[in-house]
């Protein structure tokens, strides 16, 4: 019974359908194990290093359980956050306090993305916003087609977007004119995504829906290539129902994709050849990497760490197993994730062994820790900002 209702709500949804649930829905659905595997419990180990919250601070409504993209954005002296209601808060990154708060009386959708004098936030009302990083004041607003759930890329006094009716634009980033935009075809059946563009030189470089990887010219939204990353396999819509729901990650002219239900690849920027592929893993998060290796956190929260040049596995971290992980973050010998009941976990980067974790609240943690000068910053799901820094015993 419970098999047939999760498929009458994923036979349901469109390009617009929630993420978080709908992910876990399909993930039970079509694997192998018990569907009503829960989140594991955390269980008492030996910390090897010590962390101590510099300061946290609680503004707004955070993101609500709304199927939003809010996350923390680092503009100089200060983050800036956003909660779902439309409310923008800067903190100075020192010590928390306070320093600007504005109520734009929107609903906002994703954000925050700073450049520079500017920080943008996007709304479900297909709005995209320009505030001031110093004051907070409004510079321009734009409408848009539809909702965008991509974080705003800018490049080159672009801003490049994403609409969830499928329409890649580029704005002036100045004055929110529009440049260019691209219409592309949305599937019937499809995971709510929040995947941003990434830009390689002239190229912009985009994941879709219907599992293609493509890339565009920066300069007027020209084809340049695309390529078959996530392959359908099955019969029925809900059986082929594969997505690219995540940012690339581009180093060395390289992008490196996660998929939903088909694995792992990395494509060369310049024509967009596969250079291999690992199907074993499948995420609809992003991948944090450093100088040589990958980290992913797959769509059953195990954590793996992978080779960029193969994709080889080298170790895979199972111990946090169903706790609705955030993507990972990395910075020098620790990998760093968030979970759903608001703990952030150091794992070591050498073979994925827990070293400590600290809990900052008793939401989820779903947007990436962030790190700056080995400070991570986190913002949780009911509207907690919190830094934390590893002081070794």
């Amino acid at each position: 019974m419970r098999k047939v209702l999760l498929v009458s709500m994923v036979m349901s949804l469109t390009a617009c359908a929630a993420l978080t649930p709908v992910t876990d829905a399909v993930d039970e659905l079509f694997s192998d194990a018990d569907n009503s595997e829960p989140p594991v419990e955390l269980t008492d180990y030996q910390p090897e290093i010590k962390l101590d919250i510099i300061w946290d601070e609680s503004e707004g409504d955070g993101l609500d359980e709304q199927a939003v993209n809010l996350v923390p954005a680092l503009a100089t002296d200060r983050l800036i956050i956003a909660d779902y209601q439309g409310d923008v808060f800067a903190h100075r990154l020192s010590d928390g306090e306070l320093l600007w708060e504005v109520e734009t009386e929107l609903a906002i959708s994703s954000g925050v993305v700073v450049d520079g004098d500017l920080a943008f936030i996007t709304t479900r009302n297909a709005q995209v916003l320009a505030l001031k990083v110093a004051t907070g004041e409004a510079v321009w607003k734009q409408k848009v087609s539809s909702e965008i759930l991509a974080l705003p890329v800018v490049s080159d006094g672009l801003l490049l977007l994403r609409t969830i009716d499928g329409y890649d634009i580029a704005l002036d980033r100045a004055t929110g004119q529009p440049i260019w935009q691209v219409k592309n075809t949305v599937p019937a059946l499809s995971i709510r995504g929040d995947g941003s563009p990434v830009v390689d030189g002239e190229s912009v470089i985009i994941g879709y829906a219907n599992g293609k990887l493509k890339a565009l010219n920066r300069i007027d939204g020209a084809y340049l290539w695309e390529t078959s990353i996530a392959i359908p396999h099955g019969r029925s819509e809900i059986e082929r129902l594969t997505d690219i729901n995540s940012t690339p990650f581009l180093k060395n002219n390289i992008a490196y994709i996660s998929t939903y239900r088909s694995g792992l690849a990395a494509v060369a920027t310049g024509e967009g050849d596969v250079l291999w592929r690992n199907e074993k893993i499948s995420s609809t998060h992003g991948i944090a990497a450093d100088s040589r290796y990958l980290y992913v956190a797959d769509a059953s929260s195990d954590i793996w760490k992978l080779g960029q040049s193969n994709g080889q596995s080298y170790w895979k971290q199972a111990e946090l197993h169903r706790r609705q992980l955030s993507m990972p973050a990395v910075y020098e010998d620790y990998v760093v994730v968030g979970d759903y009941e608001g703990y952030l976990h150091w794992l070591s980067k050498t073979d994925g062994r827990l070293l400590a974790r600290v809990e900052i609240t008793g939401a989820p943690i779903i947007a990436t820790p962030l790190i700056v000068d080995d400070i991570v910053y986190v913002y949780a799901s009911d509207g907690t900002l919190a830094a934390v820094k590893v002081r070794l015993f």
